[in-house]
């Protein structure tokens, strides 16, 4: 059976592991956390075995990073490479309810929760987060550290970018982008494309604030 560590104590963690616990294709050993607070603790059935950085000499076949934040994904996979992870070492996490017929490329580390749906030409980078009832339509793509919040919505062609962040309930209109660790608020409806580290809300989604936008490292 191949072994799995999950990295991050999250809420993203445990909905992880619940769903690899019911497929049953992976067996979790443990998790890795960099709070000093619960090293040694059990979490969610799993003992806590070290930082983030003591995964990259850990026994088990795969990692899998269960942090809600693009950015930091982004920075973790950054760090644990630089101490010799490969990037085939990331497990990809898939529910079985995903509706995927065509078979459309899901990058290593990503998850995807229940009840997306996934209709043809759809492309999904490294460790992007998809959370459960979300529709992604033809043409579109996901690049790598980006997280959609459930019942997203996006129309044929959208570009959601790297480490950008699309709220609860939120609509992308077909072929607009979704810049850089840009962020759209929850229930917004995005008419225009949102440029690299802004947020957006609204209907329609206007500006509320620029933000810094590079990964955490």
């Amino acid at each position: 059976m191949t072994t799995l560590a999950i990295i991050g104590a999250s809420g993203l963690a445990r909905e992880a592991l619940a769903l690899v616990r019911e497929v049953g294709e992976l067996t979790p050993v443990g998790v890795f956390d960099d709070s000093a607070a619960i090293l040694g603790a059990d979490f969610d059935g799993l003992p806590v075995l070290g930082t983030v950085d003591d995964s990259a000499s850990s026994t088990a076949d795969l990692l899998l990073v269960c942090i809600g934040s693009g950015a930091s994904r982004h920075g973790i996979v950054g760090r644990l490479g630089q101490l010799g992870v490969p990037g085939d070492r990331y497990a990809t996490v898939i529910d079985p309810s995903v509706r995927n017929p065509r078979g459309c490329p899901v990058g290593a580390g990503s998850i995807l929760l229940a009840n997306v749906v996934i209709t043809a030409y759809v492309k999904i980078g490294q460790h992007v987060v998809v959370m459960p009832s979300c529709v992604l339509t033809h043409d579109t793509e996901l690049a790598s550290f980006a997280t959609l919040a459930s019942g997203v919505s996006l129309g044929g062609g959208v570009e959601i970018r790297t480490g950008s962040y699309i709220g609860m309930n939120a609509s992308v209109f077909p072929r607009r982008s979704i810049g850089e660790y840009a962020v759209v608020g929850m229930g917004s409806v995005v008419l225009e494309d949102v440029p690299p580290g802004e947020t957006w809300a609204g209907v329609p989604a206007r500006l509320l604030r620029a933000r810094t936008f590079e990964a955490s490292r």
